[in-house]
């Protein structure tokens, strides 16, 4: 491997590694403001456990993506430093937005968040974890401004005497129609892998209570389906909710934002779909075999008619799709000489995985309201199971769909816009650093092991405080404004315990 295949390797490795946290930080921040509001409204000490207990993993999964992010962004001076070159004027502003605005912003409020039990009045400290959730939600929003100007440039110009991308307009930046199209799709997918977190950690919990109290003491017995009934099925019925409606989301907003693919980056969704030559009112295929290596060598086994151009334009027949073949003779005519064609194994597999894997959500979704329905509360094993197995499906869809937005725009860095600047547009192979081979390999290894430990850090810190439930320390909350001075000499007060429950 050359240093463009090892750059692109980091590069993938740590991105879809970080994009691990996103989903849940950006879901799950508006799930716990949405628990601590409910106890705030209901005065139900339920739902204030429930706040603390699943505040710790939004703690924990929002400290490791920052520590991930981070990398992310000194990557582009790293190993992409003639992408930055080129861009940078341009890709830079969202960046600065997003450590200026938002990060500063939900950072700020978190710590308040964080350290104000007890010592801010509840509806103040309710607006803290609030503003926490509008700017992890305005961070999302202002790095995928920056990664939509990848895929669709707009507001800017090419300045012929620097050979740079130049902003012209933040506004139009701001309002490019790939980043509106894209930020409710990834909000939504977002929703749906926090909803399915709550939901699959809560329907553990309530039959795991359930079926100790068949053996339990008659008064430890009461007290475990009293959590399972007042505790956890409300937890997961809110998770339920939310599924349902980010489920819908998902559906409305991917078909707005394949609509605009097809428009935009014809290649793509060729690709996404095999392909390989220019058809009208082609089948979606459900099932290809082959190596997609060589496109005309796919054989397409299970195929659905009027899907693929309903995807397209919203109609059932009637409409012409490029294939990937005719694509390539019509980009080389226009760009030069060159493989434009991304790797369709990887495009089109991607694409189904993340369709095929959100439906973790929907059967827990559906069979979570079917057997908590009329106040019931399951005790059956199977649904323990299935809220276990259901919960890293949305991670992997929403990270299937990641892999096939960016995958699916080889071999661009930076896709020519079809009615933009012509001369604003980058090949993966023109953006990378001049770097030795060697030192890259050596990064790549290092941060492989790196993450490496950090997941196995994680994912014992989330299943430790799934296992071990709400704490103990969070039965009663504390009062409205500061708690009187209650811990003896050499101990802390009662309002710092809560505070540090954590």
């Amino acid at each position: 491997m050359d240093v463009l295949d090892v750059s692109r390797w980091q590069f993938g490795i740590t991105t879809v590694y970080h994009f691990i946290f996103v989903p849940l930080t950006i879901g799950l921040a508006p799930l716990v403001a949405i628990m601590q509001t409910m106890w705030v409204i209901t005065k139900k000490d339920h739902w204030y456990r429930l706040t603390k207990f699943f505040g710790k993993f939004f703690l924990i999964n929002f400290a490791l993506g920052v520590a991930t992010g981070i990398v992310q962004e000194f990557q582009f001076g790293m190993n992409w430093s003639e992408y930055s070159r080129f861009v940078g004027d341009v890709f830079g502003a969202p960046l600065a937005l997003e450590g200026l605005v938002a990060f500063f912003l939900e950072s700020t409020f978190l710590g308040l968040w964080i350290f104000g039990w007890g010592r801010l009045p509840k509806l103040v400290h309710l607006a803290t974890i609030w503003l926490a959730a509008i700017g992890v939600n305005a961070s999302a929003f202002f790095i995928i401004v920056a990664n939509s100007f990848m895929q669709h440039p707009v507001g800017a110009r090419f300045n012929p005497d620097t050979g740079r991308a130049e902003l012209e307009s933040i506004w139009t930046l701001l309002g490019n129609n790939t980043a509106w199209a894209a930020f409710p799709h990834a909000v939504a997918g977002a929703f749906l892998t926090a909803a399915t977190f709550v939901a699959g950690i809560a329907g553990w919990w309530m039959v795991r209570n359930m079926r100790k109290a068949k053996t339990a003491a008659p008064e430890d017995a009461e007290a475990l389906v009293q959590d399972a009934r007042g505790m956890f099925r409300p937890a997961a019925r809110l998770g339920m909710l939310v599924m349902i409606i980010a489920g819908i989301g998902v559906i409305y907003t991917g078909d707005v934002q394949g609509k605009l693919m097809f428009q935009q980056q014809p290649m793509k969704m060729a690709s996404a779909e095999s392909l390989c030559h220019t058809e009208t009112d082609p089948d979606f295929s459900i099932l290809t075999v082959g190596t997609h290596n060589n496109c005309d060598s796919v054989t397409h086994v299970i195929k659905v008619p009027w899907v693929l151009p309903w995807l397209a334009e919203g109609k059932i027949s009637g409409v012409t799709l490029q294939g990937v073949e005719d694509l390539q003779a019509q980009y080389e005519e226009q760009f030069g000489p060159g493989n434009y064609r991304p790797n369709l194994f990887v495009t089109y597999w991607s694409f189904r995985a993340m369709i095929g894997l959100a439906a973790g959500s929907a059967a827990l979704a559906l069979a979570g309201l079917w057997v908590t329905r009329k106040g019931k509360v399951p005790d059956q094993n199977w649904f323990k199971w299935l809220s276990l197995i259901a919960i890293p499906t949305p991670f992997l869809a929403n990270s299937a769909g990641w892999i096939f937005t960016e995958m699916g725009r080889q071999p661009w860095v930076v896709h020519p816009n079809p009615t933009g600047v012509d001369l604003i547009r980058l090949t993966v192979d023109q953006g990378v650093s001049d770097h030795p081979t060697a030192l890259v390999v050596t990064s790549l290894a290092v941060f492989t092991v790196l993450y490496g430990a950090l997941g196995v850090v994680w994912f014992y810190l989330i299943r430790r405080y799934a296992i071990a439930g709400p704490s103990p320390h969070d039965m009663h909350p504390p009062g409205d404004g500061p708690r009187p001075k209650t811990g003896g000499p050499g101990e802390p007060e009662a309002d710092e315990q809560l505070s540090f429950a954590y």
